[in-house]
């Protein structure tokens, strides 16, 4: 089991809120940001224009992925133009297709091409990553999400997809592949062992990190049997059994 040191994988969160982009900003290990409209929602983020300068003005040293929200691609793209002006540091999240399902490959490949660094973002399926990298094959420094804990979550063995998107990007000097939907923390050690590049995940699975490799698995068993045990006495649980005094259990 590696420990926080050990990986080589790069660790941002995902999560919108700034309080906590600031905390886990504070941590030398966390490498960037990602956000999205959903996110973006969960924040009460309103003005996108005033909440993305700010948070570029508060962390300016380390990658931070904004997404547009237009369904108009030719809008897609100048939504892309302005996000990137907020920063440097900026990456634009453009989804795979819009919501009419057209794909976006000419208009990254475009926006690459400007100088623009792209997050390509909701990619699933292997054919989607192999479009994508060549779209942005050769342009600006560029990402592409795949969502790896979205087609576990409805039984797909992500596996494949993922070491198929990191052969790809390997072959590719510009662009990174960045583990989407991350779960648990086993997935960042999944990412790492891959050789993928980033890994984004909330906050409280990378506040978890520090712990790796720092107990073996009969130091777990034991640590789980005294909370059990605790929390039982905690609450005073009584069981009455033949011959014996009432006992927690």
């Amino acid at each position: 089991m590696p420990k926080l040191s050990d990986l080589k994988v790069k660790l941002f969160t995902d999560g919108a809120d700034k309080a906590q982009i600031l905390d886990m900003a504070r941590q030398s290990w966390i490498a960037g940001f990602t956000t999205n409209p959903s996110l973006l929602k969960k924040a009460s983020v309103k003005n996108y224009a005033e909440y993305g300068r700010d948070l570029v003005a508060a962390v300016p040293d380390r990658h931070i992925s904004f997404e547009v929200f237009s369904d108009d691609i030719p809008e897609m793209m100048a939504q892309g133009r302005v996000i990137a002006a907020w920063g440097k540091n900026v990456h634009v999240k453009l989804p795979v297709t819009n919501t009419r399902g057209e794909p976006l490959f000419e208009a990254v490949r475009a926006l690459s091409r400007e100088g623009i660094k792209i997050n390509m973002t909701a990619i699933f399926a292997p054919e989607q990553v192999a479009k994508a990298v060549d779209a942005l094959a050769g342009g600006a420094p560029a990402c592409v999400s795949v969502f790896a804990g979205r087609l576990a979550d409805l039984g797909f063995d992500y596996r494949p997809v993922m070491q198929d998107a990191v052969a790809r990007a390997r072959n590719t000097p510009n662009v990174e592949i960045i583990w989407a939907s991350t779960r648990e923390v086993y997935n960042v050690v999944e990412a790492d062992a891959m050789g993928c590049h980033i890994i984004t995940a909330p906050a409280d699975v990378l506040k978890k990190l520090p712990a790796l490799g720092t107990m073996s698995a009969t130091e777990l068993s034991l640590g789980a049997v005294r909370a059990f045990r605790e929390d039982a006495l905690s609450v005073g649980l009584t069981l009455a059994v033949p011959g014996g005094a009432d006992a927690a259990e």
